[in-house]
């Protein structure tokens, strides 16, 4: 059986879609009410690779899982934050397909010069809530009732990540004592060394 963890791309789409419709359709995890068209995913893929990851897990050249992070907020002041999100199928759960993607983007984050990833989790999703948790997130707070589907409102928890040491984030009351360099572009960053092994991070985590 041969896994792969890389980059997606927009000929993904149609198999990514094929993971993501049933949670659309079926769940709260998203709070999407009609999945995008292939149209609009791809253009989902294009827009957030402009400057971050979007990652597949492959297993024999199907894709059972992908992981992308997208600006926290489109704000200057916001660009060293993201928001992260993981979906696998079905038929993969329970395989550490999620927090092998999550290894490889967080890496990937931390080496581009991202400083926080928050997640968005609906309540109730034990399993999300335990990935995340895996991976180092810490709950934030949780926003009540601020999505209705399904003829119910729904919570939504809030989950942090800090990417980078704490020493990074020092200050003298309100005054910040450094200065911090913008993030590297995804372009950019994919010619640094580092680049392979940080995607090739979350391979021995598989269970498959």
């Amino acid at each position: 059986m041969k896994a792969v963890i890389r980059l997606g791309n927009q000929n993904d789409a149609l198999q990514m879609l094929a993971i993501y419709a049933p949670i659309v359709w079926e769940t709260a995890i998203s709070f999407e009410v009609e999945p995008p068209s292939e149209t609009e995913f791809q253009q989902r893929i294009k827009s957030y690779q402009q400057q971050m990851p979007w990652l597949v897990c492959e297993i024999n050249q199907e894709v059972v899982g992908y992981a992308y992070a997208r600006p926290y907020h489109t704000r200057a002041a916001y660009q060293w934050s993201v928001e992260s999100s993981v979906y696998v199928s079905a038929n993969y759960r329970r395989k550490g397909i999620a927090k092998a993607l999550y290894t490889s983007l967080l890496k990937l984050l931390r080496l581009q010069g991202f400083y926080n990833v928050v997640a968005a989790i609906a309540l109730p999703n034990q399993p999300s809530v335990a990935v995340h948790e895996a991976v180092g997130f810490s709950p934030m707070g949780v926003l009540r009732r601020v999505g209705y589907k399904f003829g119910q409102w729904h919570d939504i928890g809030l989950w942090q990540l800090s990417l980078q040491p704490e020493s990074s984030f020092l200050t003298d009351g309100d005054i910040t004592t450094q200065s911090v360099n913008p993030p590297v572009s995804l372009a950019e960053i994919q010619k640094s060394p580092l680049w392979n092994e940080a995607l090739m991070s979350g391979l021995l985590l598989l269970r498959v």
